[in-house]
């Protein structure tokens, strides 16, 4: 039987589990993963961080678990964690386990009376679904290892008045090159962006085919996340990527395709129409039918007649 998940509260504790030497640094860490040596136990258990996670894992032949899809490190993968996030590994000591790559941590302190104390939470890739993270080429990983480099020479370096914005400066650029290489993820993995708009689809199509509009509303943009097992953040994201709407948009435009059906095949009252498709007022209907058609729904109709 699985354990609950272990609240891991600070860098200093991280450190004194994993057998390393007492950080530089109580809020910030940098730890180069072949140090890693202590065996690890056979099982399945789950960690929560109360600090940020940036690592870049590569060759650990783990079965690991953000959020709700499984994934592994055996290529160049980028990974984040924001503070109070889930992260479930199983071990397998069958398997050869020879990691490289790097951990960044830092607590949310460290961020105090800094400009990134206000700007980390637009870095939607902190709340990606894990079979989202962010896939490396050679080149781009290269890129953020050099980044990641300069941290760790700052944090081993002679602490001082000017580590902290130097540390500062490098996330920030760190955080600007993972916004592009996501962008360029968006493009170039067309087939499983592909695939989950296929799955949207799906779930939008059963959801306004089952009556649930009429008694609950349009679905949340949370709901529809989670039936794909994506956050909001990146589902906004890819959809605006793919095809320029965001969410609310898109359930928008399958709102009036209904509306119009309905107007334009049956004679059902404007006012039935709107009840079903979940607006209390009449009036908010109309406003959104035209808004989206330029067309009054009476008008619209009158159109096929």
């Amino acid at each position: 039987m699985q354990l609950p998940p272990t609240r891991i509260k600070s860098i200093s504790e991280f450190h004194r589990l994993a057998d390393l030497p007492k950080p530089e640094h109580p809020l910030i860490t940098v730890i180069d993963l072949e140090t890693l040596k202590r065996p690890l136990e056979e099982g399945t258990f789950s960690r929560v961080f109360d600090f940020y996670s940036i690592a870049l894992k590569k060759n650990f032949h783990l079965k690991m678990q953000y959020g709700q899809q499984p994934h592994d490190f055996e290529e160049g993968i980028l990974h984040f964690m924001s503070p109070g996030q889930v992260l479930t590994v199983s071990i397998d000591n069958s398997l050869p386990h020879n990691p490289s790559g790097w951990m960044i941590f830092f607590h949310p302190d460290f961020l105090w009376n800094t400009s990134l104390a206000k700007t980390i939470k637009q870095y939607d890739y902190f709340g990606y679904a894990a079979n989202e993270a962010l896939h490396l080429s050679d080149k781009e990983e290269t890129i953020l290892t050099g980044i990641a480099k300069n941290i760790s020479q700052e944090y081993h370096g002679n602490i001082d008045g000017f580590s902290q914005p130097v540390i500062i400066a490098q996330l920030e650029l760190l955080f600007t090159y993972a916004d592009r290489f996501y962008q360029r993820q968006f493009v170039t993995r067309k087939v499983s962006s592909h695939a989950l708009l296929s799955r949207l689809e799906e779930v939008l199509d059963h959801y306004f085919q089952s009556g649930a509009l009429a008694t609950q509303g349009l679905p949340t943009v949370s709901f529809i996340a989670k039936s794909l097992h994506v956050s909001p953040n990146y589902l906004s994201g890819l959809l605006k990527a793919q095809t320029g709407q965001n969410t609310q948009q898109l359930l928008h435009d399958k709102l009036i395709a209904l509306a119009k059906e309905k107007l334009s095949t049956t004679q059902l009252p404007v006012g039935d129409i709107a009840y079903a498709l979940g607006f209390e007022h009449l009036a908010s209907f109309s406003k959104l039918f035209k808004t989206k058609t330029s067309l009054t729904p009476l008008a619209f109709r009158k159109s096929f007649q």
